[in-house]
C-alpha cells in the first residue's frame, strides 16, 4: 500500500490506477472496471459496449486506459469509437508523462483497442490460428483473433475455407497444423471445425455462427453440429468471438510456459 500511496504522490501513477492498485477495480459513474482480471485470470478486462451509452463506453475506455495501460472494447460501433477517441484525446492521466496512446477501430470486427504510448503487449511464444469457413463467418473470427492477440498470442487468419469444397481447407491443413491452438468459426451447418479436428493435433475451438437461415439457421445448427461432433474439440456460444479468442489465448499462455521451463 504504502508503495502505491508513494507513487501516487510522485506523480508516477494517477488517481485511478491507485485505486486500482488498493482496490482491485476502478470506480466509475459508468460502473466498476476490473483492473486485476489480467493479473488473476490472463485475459483482459473487455468493455462489452452493447447496451451501454457512447459516453459509458468512452468512460470505461478511460478507466482501463488509466489501471491497466489499455482498454479492449467489443461490440462497437462507429458512435462507441467517435466517443473513445474524444475521450482518449483528452485524458488526463495527472502524471508526469503524456498518454500518447493509440486508437484502433475495427469497423468489421466491432473491436476497439487502446493502447498508451508505453504500453507493451504480451509476446508469447505460441501460435492462434484463426480459420473462417466464410466472408460471413469473419467478423465473428476476427474479434476471436483480436482477444487472443490482446493476451499475446501471435495470430495467423485462414479465411475462405468452408466445406463447400474441401480442397479450400485441405491445401491449407499443413499451415492450420502448425498453430498451437485452432479457433474456427463457421455458420449453416457448422461442418468446418468438425473437419479440422479431425485433421490437427492442436485443441480446436469451434466457434458457431449465426449465419444460415430456416430450420436450425442464426447459428443454431452450427452450434448443435459442434456439440454433436466426433472429433474431439471445445465449442464456445454463437458468435462469442470474445470467449473463443480468451480460451485460445489461454491455451496459448499454457504453451508459452511450457516452452519456457
Amino acid at each position: 500500500m504504502r508503495d502505491t500511496l508513494e507513487a501516487l504522490d510522485a506523480g508516477e501513477i494517477g488517481v485511478a490506477e491507485a485505486e486500482s492498485r488498493l482496490a482491485g477495480y476502478a470506480t466509475t459513474a459508468a460502473g466498476r472496471f476490473d483492473a486485476g482480471r489480467e493479473g488473476r485470470r490472463g485475459i483482459p478486462e473487455a468493455i462489452l459496449a452493447e447496451g451501454k451509452t457512447p459516453a459509458e463506453v468512452a468512460a470505461l475506455t478511460t478507466t482501463a486506459v488509466e489501471t491497466t495501460g489499455r482498454a479492449l472494447v467489443t461490440r462497437a460501433d462507429a458512435d462507441d469509437a467517435a466517443a473513445i477517441r474524444t475521450a482518449v484525446e483528452d485524458l488526463d492521466l495527472d502524471t508526469a508523462d503524456p498518454l500518447d496512446a493509440t486508437v484502433d477501430h475495427d469497423e468489421r470486427t466491432g473491436t476497439v483497442v487502446v493502447h498508451a504510448g508505453d504500453f507493451e503487449r504480451p509476446a508469447l511464444d505460441a501460435t492462434v490460428a484463426v480459420v473462417a469457413a466464410g466472408t460471413a463467418d469473419a467478423a465473428v473470427a476476427g474479434e476471436a483473433a483480436v482477444v487472443a492477440r490482446e493476451i499475446g498470442a501471435t495470430i495467423d487468419r485462414v479465411d475462405d475455407v468452408g466445406v463447400a469444397n474441401l480442397d479450400r481447407i485441405l491445401d491449407q491443413r499443413d499451415r492450420i497444423r502448425e498453430a498451437d491452438v485452432v479457433v474456427v468459426a463457421a455458420g449453416r451447418e457448422g461442418a468446418l471445425p468438425t473437419v479440422v479436428a479431425g485433421l490437427v493435433a492442436a485443441p480446436v475451438i469451434a466457434l458457431p455462427v449465426s449465419t444460415g437461415y430456416g430450420v436450425g439457421g442464426e447459428g443454431v445448427a452450427a452450434l448443435q453440429g459442434a456439440l454433436q461432433s466426433c472429433s474431439v474439440l471445445t465449442t464456445v456460444n454463437v458468435d462469442a468471438g470474445f470467449v473463443a479468442g480468451a480460451q485460445a489465448g489461454l491455451i496459448a499462455r499454457a504453451v508459452d510456459a511450457a516452452t519456457d521451463s
